[in-house]
């Protein structure tokens, strides 16, 4: 089968999406499948490569101010591209400027998957001017008319899925994974800090934030549950792994607080290196809809704080705490995985109820159930 899959929200510094579809694709290369992938080119990138999860497609596309992220826009200029690629099934990592995609799947009578990997509703009730009600009667007629037209919708969480649930659409949960391989414990936290010091006698607490910094990320409470901790007579200090439009206002805002911003990290050794040395972390993100970070930071066996809300409690669980986003609250929940017996082995074993086998299976179980309905119309 030759899976075709299309996602915008993709740059160069992005995480979840782009780390999902990377894996995907090996995962379907690995299982013999023929895998294209369709995202936004950056400037100097080659339009063309072949890459360890399959062929990938980069066409011109328009900055969003403030974002980080491009949107491809033209349907022409797709479309030919689409046809060319001439795919059995196709999957869709976006609902913005590409859901006509899926009408293009039917014409052409092949399988079409949209993946939601956004809470619609969240983004427009608590990141819009948008009235609560009118927010929530947008969002259902955004994703009632994705659900028309895909064959089937995907989300990585319950959370995610809820949205398409109350409007009577089936839409499967699919887990995303974690590279345990890559992403695993050792002892350097004893020693180390995640900026590779050593550490003293007297060291303090180390803390870091998992996730982009970014609004609907909420990457301020990170910052403000330092300054709860710092108040309260408790040493410690973080370090905010993640870039997004809000970096340089968090480091004006936290210039009087213990706080190392890390560069840009491309390598995920070395982010696993960083992330394993923390005593505790920190994901903040209210609406999220799966929460790879955090994941990754319980699979080098680090306690993650995050919110009651969204789906990082889904993927938390025993592997850290899941609290009220007040910096009060999240700064006694970092303090109570700091002393916690065996936290750093209860998020390891948290973490390893994924996988990205495991997640690509089921990804290929949908594309070969629509590939079968197709082939009896």
């Amino acid at each position: 089968m030759h899976i075709l899959r299309v996602a915008n929200f993709v740059s160069p510094t992005s995480g979840g999406i782009k780390t999902a579809l990377r894996h995907w694709g090996e995962g379907y290369r690995a299982r013999g499948h023929q895998v294209s992938l369709i995202i936004p080119a950056t400037k100097g990138d080659e339009p063309v490569t072949e890459e360890s999860q399959g062929t990938v497609y980069r066409v011109p596309a328009t900055a969003i101010p403030g974002t980080g992220y491009s949107l491809m826009w033209s349907r022409a200029r797709l479309g030919a591209l689409m046809d060319r690629i001439n795919p059995d099934s196709l999957e869709v990592s976006d609902r913005s400027t590409t859901r006509w995609m899926g009408r293009w799947a039917r014409r052409r009578d092949i399988g079409s998957i949209m993946i939601s990997h956004e809470n619609m509703t969240g983004i427009m009730v608590r990141r819009t001017p948008v009235p609560d009600v009118p927010a929530v009667w947008m969002a259902d007629f955004i994703n009632t008319h994705s659900a028309n037209d895909y064959d089937a919708i995907v989300c990585p969480s319950r959370f995610a899925a809820e949205e398409f649930h109350r409007l009577g659409v089936p839409a499967r949960i699919v887990d995303l994974g974690v590279d345990l391989d890559v992403f695993h414990p050792d002892d350097s936290y004893e020693h180390l800090t995640p900026g590779g010091r050593v550490r003293t006698e007297d060291e303090g607490l180390h803390i870091i934030h998992c996730g982009r910094l970014a609004p609907e990320k909420n990457p301020q409470l990170s910052i403000e549950t330092l300054r709860h901790l710092v108040r309260g007579g408790v040493r410690a200090h973080l370090t905010v792994l993640g870039h997004g439009p809000l970096r340089d206002e968090l480091i004006e805002k936290s210039q009087d607080l213990p706080v190392t911003f890390h560069a840009y990290i491309n390598s995920r050794s070395e982010l696993a290196a960083v992330m394993r040395r923390a005593d505790v972390a920190i994901a903040p993100g209210p609406l999220e809809t799966f929460g790879l970070a955090a994941l990754e930071a319980l699979a080098c066996g680090v306690p993650t704080v995050c919110p009651d809300e969204g789906a990082l409690a889904e993927v938390v669980r025993d592997g850290g705490i899941a609290a009220p986003s007040d910096p009060a609250k999240f700064a006694d929940a970092v303090l109570t995985l700091s002393t916690r017996p065996d936290a750093r082995r209860l998020a390891r074993e948290q973490a390893e109820t994924f996988s990205w086998e495991h997640s690509s299976d089921e990804m290929l179980a949908i594309h070969g159930e629509l590939a079968v309905l197709h082939s009896r119309r």
